[in-house]
C-alpha cells in the first residue's frame, strides 16, 4: 500500500522563509515563524506514527480473516425438545406420541430428575413417663423416629409438585403430596393433594422445622394427636385456595380449604359427603426494619367418630413476634409465639367444650446457639374435665445449616391422676440432598 503524506504546511512555510529577506526589524518575526514550523513538524510526526500503528493493526486483522475458515450459514431455529408419551396422551396441537418439554434442557432435566432430599430425625429419651400415655407420645430410649424424604420439581409452566414421605420404624407414610397452581386468574393460589391443614401457626410445620423436639400438649389433646403418631396434627387429602388481600403495608392472606374428613382421632368420615371445611385469615406487618409481627385466626369443622350426625369444631388464634437486628443478624434473634385453641365436640347428650394454649420464647445468643422455653396446657377434647400442663426448656446447637443437635427438658403434670413426668430428650437432625424451604 502506497503511503501519501500531506506536507503542504511545511513546504509553504519554507518558501515563505526563502522569499523574505530578514532585516533587523523583522528578526523577531522570523524566529517566531521558525518555532511554529518546528512545532508543526513535531505534530506531523506524531500523526504519522499513529497512522502507521493503526495501519499495521488493520493489516493484521485482514490477514487473520483471510486465513480463518468460512462461517457456516445460519440454521433454522431448532424445534422444541419432546418426550415420548403413550399414544393419545398428547394435548391439543401436539403430534401424537410426543409432548413438549418445557424450559428446554435445564427445565427438562428438573422434570425427569426432581430435587431429592432426606432428613434424618434421631431421638433419645431418659426419665420416667408415668401414665398419661394418651397425652404425650412416649419416646423410646433411642429411635430413628422419622426420616423425611422430599421430591420437588416444576411440573410445567402452570404447576409444581411437592412430595414428602415420612419413613419411620412402623413403615412409610405420605406426609404430604400436593400440586400447586400459582398462575391462576384472579391472583388465586390453589393446592390439591394431601396436606397439613393451615389451622393455626404450628399445625403446618413439619417435625424438623419445629423449635422444639416435641409438639405442645394442645396438639395432642385437641388436634387429633395420639401416642402412635409423633407427627400429630390435622392432615388430610383435600384442596386449598388462598388469595392475598390488598391492605397497604400489611400482608393479608385469606385461605379456604376442603378436606375428605379423616384426620387422626379428630375427624372421621362415615359417608362420602362427611367433609371437613377450614378457613383462615392471617396478617403480617413489619414494625421496624428488624421487628415484625404475624397474627391469624382459624376455624375448622368436621364429623367425629360418633357418626355423621356429630360435629367437632375448632377455633384458633395465634400470634408470632420476630426480632433480628440488621447489624448482628447472624448472631442475635428472638421469636415469641403464642397460640390458643377452643374445641366444641358434639356428643349424644351434651357438648364437650375444651381449650388449650402454649406460649414460647426462643432466643439466639450466639451464631450457632439457641435457647428457649415453652409453657403449655390443654384440656382433653373427649373429656374436658381433665387438664394437662407442661413446661420445657430447650438448648439447640447448629454445627451447620445441614444439622442440628438439641436437648430438651420436659416436665408434664397429667390431670387424670396428678402424676408428674420429668424427661430429658435428645435430638439429632441431619440433612442430605436438596430440600426446599418451607413456608415462612
Amino acid at each position: 500500500m502506497r503511503r501519501v503524506y500531506v506536507l503542504w504546511p511545511v513546504l509553504a512555510a519554507g518558501l515563505l522563509v526563502g522569499a523574505v529577506r530578514p532585516s533587523s526589524a523583522q528578526t523577531a518575526d522570523v524566529e517566531s515563524l521558525r518555532r511554529e514550523i518546528e512545532q508543526l513538524r513535531k505534530e506531523l510526526a506524531a500523526v504519522q506514527q499513529q497512522y502507521d500503528q493503526r495501519l499495521a493493526a488493520l493489516e493484521a486483522r485482514l490477514g487473520a480473516a483471510q486465513s480463518a475458515p468460512a462461517v457456516a450459514p445460519p440454521q433454522a431455529p431448532a424445534t422444541p425438545p419432546t418426550a415420548e408419551v403413550p399414544p393419545g396422551a398428547a394435548g391439543p396441537g401436539t403430534p401424537a406420541g410426543q409432548l413438549p418439554v418445557y424450559g428446554a434442557a435445564t427445565a427438562g432435566s428438573k422434570i425427569f430428575n426432581p430435587d431429592i432430599g432426606m432428613i434424618g430425625n434421631f431421638l433419645g429419651a431418659v426419665g420416667p413417663n408415668k401414665g398419661g400415655s394418651e397425652t404425650v407420645a412416649p419416646t423410646p430410649f433411642m429411635t430413628l423416629q422419622e426420616s423425611e424424604a422430599s421430591f420437588q420439581a416444576i411440573v410445567d409452566p402452570y404447576a409444581r409438585a411437592d412430595f414428602f414421605l415420612a419413613i419411620g420404624e412402623e413403615g412409610i407414610e405420605v406426609e404430604e403430596g400436593f400440586a400447586t397452581f400459582p398462575a391462576l386468574p384472579g391472583g388465586l393460589l390453589v393446592k390439591a393433594g394431601k396436606m397439613r391443614a393451615n389451622f393455626g401457626r404450628l399445625n403446618a410445620f413439619h417435625n424438623h422445622t419445629l423449635p422444639w423436639i416435641d409438639r405442645p400438649l394442645v396438639m395432642y389433646n385437641l388436634l387429633g394427636g395420639s401416642a402412635e403418631d409423633p407427627d400429630t396434627g390435622i392432615k388430610d387429602a383435600g384442596i386449598s385456595v388462598s388469595r392475598l388481600i390488598p391492605a397497604g403495608n400489611v400482608f393479608l392472606e385469606a385461605t379456604g380449604e376442603l378436606y375428605r374428613g379423616d384426620s387422626g382421632t379428630l375427624f372421621k368420615s362415615s359417608r362420602r359427603r362427611d367433609l371437613a371445611a377450614l378457613g383462615r385469615v392471617r396478617g403480617y406487618v413489619d414494625l421496624t426494619d428488624q421487628t415484625n409481627v404475624e397474627a391469624g385466626v382459624s376455624y375448622v369443622r368436621g364429623h367425629n367418630d360418633l357418626g355423621s350426625d356429630f360435629l367437632t369444631e375448632l377455633y384458633g388464634a395465634d400470634l408470632t413476634l420476630r426480632w433480628r437486628p440488621l447489624s448482628r443478624a447472624i448472631y442475635r434473634s428472638l421469636a415469641a409465639r403464642a397460640e390458643l385453641v377452643w374445641s366444641r365436640r358434639e356428643e349424644v347428650s351434651a357438648f364437650q367444650r375444651a381449650s388449650g394454649l402454649y406460649g414460647s420464647l426462643d432466643y439466639q445468643f450466639a451464631r450457632r446457639w439457641f435457647a428457649g422455653g415453652r409453657y403449655d396446657q390443654a384440656e382433653r377434647g373427649a373429656n374436658a374435665s381433665i387438664r394437662d400442663r407442661g413446661f420445657s426448656g430447650v438448648l439447640t446447637y447448629w454445627p451447620s445449616e445441614f444439622s442440628q443437635v438439641r436437648g430438651q427438658y420436659r416436665r408434664t403434670r397429667f390431670g387424670d391422676d396428678g402424676r408428674v413426668a420429668n424427661e430429658l430428650l435428645f435430638q439429632l437432625l441431619f440433612t442430605i440432598g436438596a430440600h426446599g424451604a418451607h413456608p415462612f
